[in-house]
């Protein structure tokens, strides 16, 4: 039989061959299992979903037992590629399962990658269509793509898979905002002048007007809204006879959202009733259709009124329904609101408002003295000229890298060009340093560390030890407790030894707001333990607590106030905690709600830095503008001490619809606008002497060049803007 005419990986045609198996099964194989040619199933029930046959790998006994085809011969590296395989399952009594596509590839210098292309739950009931894409970075010795991913006992079907060169998506229109109207309040009757119309209780409770609400703005609202003496009225709705924790007061605005717009949410809330000394979550919440958005949440300790706030983004056109409201208390409590806002925010205007302030915070005063050969002041009059130029910013911006990065040439350009700072995504992390017990390898942090270093970049470490359960390896897991702690030990000598001097800063137990493995095993004393072991290995090293979602007021676990009782309770420990880590993983950001959250940590007198940011967004251009909120807010604020991106390039991120550079190294508007920002954060000045000799600017702290310019010639120096307060002065004799 005749192959089914493959491609050589650089047109639009299918790589695959014999794609639905109208040759048989040629160009196929099991892995780790038998295949078998079909043409129906179960009596006919199972008929081909294209084509005349599929295939079926059955006598399977692990999930990574499939389908697979060699496609060395016709990949082309640096080069996007999609995927799509039609799969089902089939089976007794077979539940729904994980299907994946996998790209098993074997490098020429001999490193194993798998490459995760795609995945989704299939059943025995329909066929359904995985998708995925991927690019190779490395040139490869051996590559093989598989079908794989259900339990064992499970038969899994293909009926066609097509691989091709990925298309270029047409970029996305920026969002028309042209008859949107900043700042307005787009529910109704939110002083409930008109009673409660047109608010309606949702489920059986009970609301009515009530008085004694708070009579001013909540803070977040009047920064953004610029209304500090806008007073509210004092009333609020209170919501009684509540019998589940979703009931409460509920209004419809469907017809009043402009696609793509971020509004902001603002409320001041409170419970009344039996509390019995447990705090109480309340939500506002965005229900789209039948999908939830968090408008913000908050949690209640006692019977105060309690700001709330938050943000959201409708970005598809609803098929029904936009729905508001406010749930979240236990059944038995009432639940009050006063003065609910949900309002367009102007990010131009916030924009305008930070570079006020980051004129204050980012720049110094600089003086160019300007002396001549016997010691005397040059006059304006001497035909002198000063051109000032900044070569960098020294604000720590820096990106995520991944080994297998480092072997595509344009990434590591564009790493290397934009950023002063790297951290590793996966590659200094236990579970890939020691995957197994005592198979230690630091083979590829050190190759990372080597290319950071030969380009004069600052490094983070992260992390020593990740406390949530599910990112700890199956062998430490089933680790008694003394052999835990003598493995902890081992790996945080290990470790710290190795590379004492190397990382600037080390995150040192991850995400201990969302995960408590090591705590549980080893005691409430493990994370102080942990950051002072790390202190004495490396003194040097600024140790860092690191965790999610605690600049975005949505996570009841992730408060400003629960990372600080953290953190001081550390400290209490002896810890030696050295910076605060938010990992900036955002959606829809609102400036006000991030610099709140900013303000609240900035008290513990710390450094603040954004570990991993990454926002997402399909329209770009809304992603820029998500990208370049939270920049601006980092950038402007004194606590912030740096920034680090989650990555940055298409396929290499942990979220979709995050990327700044597309999979074949086109930048898209995301990057585009950092690229403007770190451009406007460069400053650049010429002119001429005063009678005083001076030629005076305020400049980026940074590293500069400055030139002057005679009648007889070209003088050139180079400098360095530091922080502090005082006017810098710098002497040059001409």
């Amino acid at each position: 039989m005749a192959f089914t005419t493959g491609s050589d990986g650089g047109g639009d045609e299918n790589i695959i061959l014999n794609p639905e198996f109208d040759s048989g099964l040629d160009g196929w194989s099991g892995s780790g299992c038998k295949i078998e040619l079909h043409d129906s199933l179960d009596d006919g029930k199972v008929l081909p979903a294209s084509g005349k046959y599929f295939v079926v790998a059955t006598g399977r006994t692990d999930t990574w037992n499939g389908v697979m085809q060699d496609v060395t011969a016709r990949l082309q590296r640096k080069m996007a590629y999609e995927v799509a395989a039609t799969v089902r399952l089939s089976g007794t009594n077979v539940s729904p399962c994980e299907v994946r596509a996998t790209l098993a590839v074997q490098t020429a210098d001999g490193r194993q990658q798998y490459i995760g292309v795609g995945k989704l739950q299939a059943s025995d009931k329909d066929w359904a269509q995985l998708q995925g894409k991927f690019l190779l970075n490395s040139t490869v010795a051996k590559a093989t793509i598989y079908i794989e991913g259900p339990k064992a006992g499970v038969d899994l079907l293909l009926d066609c898979l097509v691989v091709k060169h990925a298309q270029k998506a047409t970029p996305s229109p920026p969002p028309d905002f042209e008859n949107l109207v900043y700042g307005a309040n787009i529910i109704e009757n939110s002083n409930l002048d008109d009673g409660l119309n047109p608010w309606f209780p949702l489920g059986p409770c009970a609301l009515a007007v009530g008085e004694g609400s708070p009579r001013v703005l909540p803070a977040m609202a009047q920064e953004s809204l610029a209304l500090d003496d806008e007073p509210l009225n004092g009333k609020h709705i209170h919501v009684t006879s509540r019998t589940q924790t979703w009931m409460g007061p509920a209004q419809i605005i469907t017809d009043k959202l402009t696609l793509h717009a971020t509004y902001q949410v603002s409320a001041w809330v409170r419970v009344a009733g039996k509390m019995n000394g447990a705090p109480q979550n309340i939500n506002i919440a965005v229900q789209v259709d039948s999908q939830w958005l968090n408008g913000g949440q908050v949690l209640a300790r006692d019977e105060r009124w309690y700001e709330i706030g938050g943000s959201f983004r409708v970005e598809t056109k609803p098929a029904s329904r936009v729905m508001v409201y406010v749930q979240g208390p236990d059944a038995s409590l009432d639940l009050m609101v006063a003065g609910l806002q949900v309002f367009p925010v102007d990010r131009k205007a916030r924009a305008k408002h930070l570079k006020k302030i980051t004129d204050k915070v980012r720049k110094r005063d600089v003086v160019v003295k300007l002396t001549g050969a016997d010691g005397g002041v040059v006059k304006a009059t001497e035909c002198v000229e000063v051109r000032v130029r900044q070569v960098s910013n020294s604000f720590p911006l820096g990106a995520c890298i991944m080994r297998t990065n480092m072997d595509n040439e344009d990434f590591v350009d564009f790493f290397t060009k934009h950023f002063n700072w790297g951290v590793f995504g996966n590659e200094l992390k236990w579970y890939w340093t020691e995957p197994q017990r005592g198979q230690v390898s630091y083979a590829d942090a050190d190759d990372l560390l080597k290319l950071c270093s030969d380009n004069g970049m600052c490094v983070r470490g992260h992390c020593i030890f990740w406390e949530v359960e599910n990112m700890v390896q199956q062998w430490v897991k089933t680790l008694s407790a003394d052999d835990l702690s003598a493995a902890v030990k081992s790996r945080i000598d290990g470790l710290l030894t190795r590379y004492k001097g190397k990382f600037r800063h080390y995150d040192v137990n991850n995400e201990m707001l969302h995960g408590s493995f090591y705590q549980d095993k080893l005691g409430k004393d493990i994370r102080a333990t942990m950051f002072k072991t790390a202190g004495e290995l490396d003194p040097d090293a600024l140790l860092f607590v690191n965790d999610y979602n605690v600049e975005g007021m949505c996570d009841i676990r992730a408060t400003p106030e629960a990372y600080i009782q953290q953190i001081i309770g550390l400290q209490e420990q002896g810890a030696p905690v050295g910076g605060v880590g938010l990992q900036g993983h955002v959606s829809n950001p609102v400036g006000p709600v991030i610099r709140s959250v900013l303000d609240r940590l900035a008290v513990l007198g710390l450094p603040l830095w954004f570990t991993e940011l990454d926002v997402s967004a399909a329209n770009e251009h809304v992603r820029a503008d998500d990208l370049e909120v939270m920049l601006r807010e980092a950038y402007a604020h004194p606590a912030v001490e740096g920034v680090m991106l989650w990555g940055f390039w298409e396929l290499f991120m942990s979220r979709d619809d995050a990327h700044l550079v597309n999979a074949e190294g086109d930048i898209n508007e995301a990057g585009r606008r950092l690229l403007q920002l770190k451009k406007e954060w460069l400053t650049h000045a010429r002119g001429h002497p005063d009678d005083n000799g001076e030629f005076r600017f305020r400049g980026h702290q940074g590293a500069y060049t400055v030139d002057v310019v005679t009648s007889t010639g070209k003088i050139s120096q180079e400098f360095t803007v530091d922080k502090d307060d005082s006017p810098m002065v710098l002497d040059i004799n001409v």
